[in-house]
């Protein structure tokens, strides 16, 4: 999910600077919405790997 967050804002940052605006305002934002939601995938696993771990060694 990152390595798409990643190819969207790429390809934002080239279609802006090729005078694309519209192209590249839509692939910042789902550059940014796919960020997002890795960050909070990424938090929810951590959150979840600890409680797992916090029960299985007890």
């Amino acid at each position: 999910m990152l390595k798409w967050a990643l190819f969207f804002a790429i390809v934002a940052v080239i279609a802006g600077l090729l005078g694309f605006t519209g192209i590249a305002a839509g692939a910042a934002s789902i550059a940014k919405f796919l960020f997002i939601l890795f960050l909070i995938l990424c938090v929810v696993f951590l959150v979840l790997g600890f409680v797992i771990t916090k029960k299985a060694v007890d």
